[in-house]
């Protein structure tokens, strides 16, 4: 109602609406995204203490990248459904750019290509936190300042703009 009586009063003043919708659209879309960031973050946290399940997507048990595909998904946000797919999908964002709802990717085990992905949840000036499913803890929140996480780190994506 309130867009609709704005709209109208800019055809009154200016005879289109066109110009101005675009500038109403990015602050929508601004806020829009930061709403559907944060419902990311609740969505995934809602998991943490269920068990780590190879393949898992459910609350019977999830894998890293069962756990943030079922989490944008929530969102009607589709996802390639392995970690090392996921890789590929939005913007490579440099370390120091990371958000809240960035994916963080990494190499763990020695393994040549990414092989576990986690939600950014938190950043602060030298450390990022983030939710994922670990194969000994299940769906937990971690650091970047944890040495296994600092070793096999590998890049983080924008999903959303």
């Amino acid at each position: 109602m309130k867009k609709t009586l704005f709209c109208l009063l800019i055809i009154i003043a200016f005879t289109s609406c066109k110009s101005s919708s675009s500038v109403v659209s990015k602050k929508e879309s601004k806020r829009e995204n930061k709403y559907i960031v944060n419902n990311l973050i609740e969505t995934a946290t809602d998991k943490i203490g269920i068990r780590y399940k190879a393949g898992g997507t459910t609350k019977s048990g999830y894998d890293c990248s069962g756990l943030v595909f079922t989490t944008f998904e929530s969102e009607n946000i589709q996802l390639p459904r392995s970690s090392f797919e996921q890789s590929k999908i939005g913007k490579i964002i440099a370390y120091d750019d990371a958000q809240k709802g960035d994916l963080i990717f990494f190499k763990t085990n020695k393994s040549k290509q990414i092989n576990h992905v986690g939600l950014i949840t938190e950043v602060k000036s030298d450390e990022i936190k983030f939710v994922h499913s670990s194969t000994s803890k299940g769906v937990i929140i971690s650091s970047t300042k944890e040495k296994y996480y600092q070793n096999s780190f590998v890049q983080i994506n924008r999903i959303l703009e």
